[in-house]
């Protein structure tokens, strides 16, 4: 059996501001911090054999925290990075909402008719991610592993697992910055324990996510 440990980064600035990121970066907020120390804390007792994360320094960055003092290894993966938004990364939500107003209304309620001009769309996004669990999958047969990564490429893994339709990729339940998904496969046997669980959590810890 294989346990595939799921997580987002902490919050970052960027998420503060509102502003989409994409294949950019912006560096953890205190906040953030904190909540990938919680998550680690949470995890303290559980034993991981690899951690898998998104190129991206705000998941890195965020596995880092979690590994705490383990010695294992944490894999990079650019097919873990978060979906390339093109010409909408940096920019805020009102910003977009204005300026590529059905785009944007397709993006988060119509993810299977969105069709971007620039950078990636759902369906790539669905090929990279799903080839790259897979090959995750299949070379850690036996082991418990942690995936790091953001919050499409959460969606997509889970709603592969759950066998939900692109149209409902969006469906609750929100994935917030260090909430933890847990997915056991056994015989190609799949079971979900956990999906974007919040537990460790403060009460104060959902806002500006």
């Amino acid at each position: 059996m294989i346990r595939l440990f799921l997580t987002r980064h902490g919050q970052t600035q960027w998420n503060v501001e509102k502003r989409f990121q994409g294949s950019l970066d912006s560096a953890l907020t205190e906040l953030g911090v904190k909540q990938a120390k919680l998550l680690r804390d949470r995890l303290a007792h559980e034993k991981f054999d690899i951690i898998y994360s998104s190129h991206l320094n705000r998941a890195y960055k965020t596995a880092e925290i979690i590994k705490g003092n383990r010695e294992i290894e944490i894999i990079k993966d650019e097919n873990l990075a978060e979906m390339r938004l093109g010409k909408w990364e940096g920019l805020k939500h009102d910003e977009i909402m204005e300026n590529y107003s059905k785009e944007y209304e397709l993006f988060w309620n119509k993810p299977h008719l969105y069709k971007p001009s620039t950078g990636e769309g759902y369906n790539e996004l669905e090929k990279r991610v799903i080839g790259c669990l897979k090959g995750i999958i299949e070379e850690n047969d036996g082991k418990n592993v942690l995936i790091v990564s953001h919050t499409v490429v959460v969606k997509q893994i889970m709603a592969y697992f759950e066998n939900r339709p692109l149209e409902k990729l969006w469906d609750l339940p929100f994935i917030y910055p260090t909430s933890l998904s847990l997915v056991e496969i056994d015989n190609d046997i799949v079971e979900i324990k956990m999906h974007a669980d919040i537990s460790h959590f403060e009460n104060s810890m959902k806002v500006n996510c």
